[in-house]
Parts: C-alpha cells; structure tokens; sequence
C-alpha cells in the first residue's frame, strides 16, 4: 500500500503497548498516512502520536477521546479537524474503529451494567466515531471505514470474551453492512475484520489451560500478531480496496471456515 496522496488515518484505541491499535498506526505511516491516535488517555495519545510520527517523519496529533461518550467523540473531532484546517494534518482518508473491552464473564453472571459498558464501547463507539469523521470523508469523495468485530461475533463466543462482547462484536457487523449500502455511491467504503485469537493484553488473566484450549482449536495452531492483523486493515485503508465495501474479512488461522 502506498499512500500517494497524502491524508490522514484516524485510529481509536491505539496506545496499548501490545496492542493492534498501536501496530496499525505505525504500519499506516510506514506507508506515508498521517497518523491520528485517539484514546482515553490524552497524554499517552499525544506521545504515541509523537514517538511514531518521529520515527516515520508524518504528521502526528493525538487526543482524549471516550468512543462511548458522544460529547468526548464530538470534541475530538473537532480538534482534529482543526489540525486539518491549519494544516497541520493532511484530510482524513481512513478510519480504524479499534477500541474496545471484553467480558469474561459467564452469562448469569453478568450484569446490566456490564452488558452496557460492553456495548457503549464496542458498538455505540463504532458509531459515534463513525458519524463524527463520515461527513467530511463523503465530502472529499473518498474515504475508507474498518471496523473491527471478532471471530466470537461469528462462532458466538468460544475465545475469551462471551456474551455481550459477542453481541456487541455482531452489531458492528450489521452496521458495517447496512451502512456499505447506504453511503456506496460516495466513495467511501466500509468494511469490517473478525480476528480470531491475537497476541494482545486484551486476554490478560487467561490461563495458560485456556489459552492453549484457544490454540487448540487454531487449524495453524497459534496466536495471529498483531502485524498480521495491521497488515489487513492498511490493505482496506488503500487505493487497491476500493471495489471492496461491506465485506467481513476474516483473519482467525482457520478457526472459523465458512
């Protein structure tokens, strides 16, 4: 993938250390994106944004961001786009919707509480995010959506996280799908990943007994990396996708064949 035109890859849950968000950003400014990392933790956005920025030499801004809080999602955008208008960053091209939470949590043991915080930042953040950064990707004419679901979405559970989390993962699907249909003719696309099993921090607390059942169950026998994972996201972020728009691609070493 070659970023020929230069513009900007907006990333949400992005600063974790092991994480795919992290891996992502840095592969989309290998490619010449400006990269934007968005989470949380303001202060480690901003220095992650700077590290990979440096280490690339492409614009780089990081911001606070809560994907399930509709005024925190609206206030990042906002000074995003002020980056752009000031130059500082080139137009947004791509977003990478990644921030999310799992659930371990047996079903009868799970609570209202915990079903909607499960849902608020998986789900509802794919969408608020979405309709903040959308507009102005259908105004340039071009623009390409990954949102990321998960083989759990799919097979209903049977890595780490359980019910709600693969609930909230299988409305990220049907939204990726529904709204592919609606803004086709605009030039943005919008496509959605089911990884399995990667080597993340997400399954801290797992087992050693309930990772290797994990792997066990992994036709090639192993974890995916988070490179791996990177490597499929810049690909529906390129020039080269552009005749891709609401598909699942699935990245799980065979896990899930159908």
């Amino acid at each position: 993938m070659n970023n020929t035109i230069q513009r900007t890859a907006v990333l949400t849950g992005a600063t974790s250390d092991r994480g795919i968000g992290i891996t992502t950003a840095r592969r989309y400014a290998s490619h010449g994106w400006a990269v934007v990392i968005l989470d949380l933790d303001g202060e480690k956005s901003a220095k992650v944004a700077t590290d990979i920025g440096n280490e690339f030499n492409v614009p780089a801004y990081g911001h606070e961001i809560d994907v399930a809080s509709e005024e925190s999602v609206n206030a990042a955008y906002r000074a995003v786009a002020a980056e752009v208008r000031s130059g500082n960053l080139p137009p947004v091209g791509a977003l990478a919707n990644i921030a999310g939470i799992t659930s371990p949590v047996a079903f009868l043991e799970t609570t209202l509480e915990l079903w909607n915080k499960v849902m608020a930042v998986n789900s509802t953040g794919t969408y608020l995010v979405t309709k903040a950064f959308l507009p102005d990707m259908i105004a340039s004419g071009w623009g390409r959506i990954v949102n990321m679901s998960s083989v759990s979405a799919q097979r209903g559970g049977g890595v780490f996280g359980k019910v709600p989390y693969s609930a909230a993962k299988a409305a990220i699907l049907g939204f990726t799908k529904a709204l592919a249909r609606e803004i086709g003719s605009t030039g943005v696309t919008v496509n959605a990943i089911t990884p399995g099993a990667v080597d993340t921090n997400i399954r801290v607390g797992s087992t050693d007994e309930q990772e290797a059942a994990i792997n066990a169950g992994i036709p090639v026998g192993r974890n995916a990396s988070t490179e791996e994972i990177a490597a499929v996201i810049t690909f529906l972020s390129s020039e080269e996708s552009a005749y891709l728009t609401g598909t699942t691609i699935d990245i799980n070493g065979g896990s899930h064949i159908h």
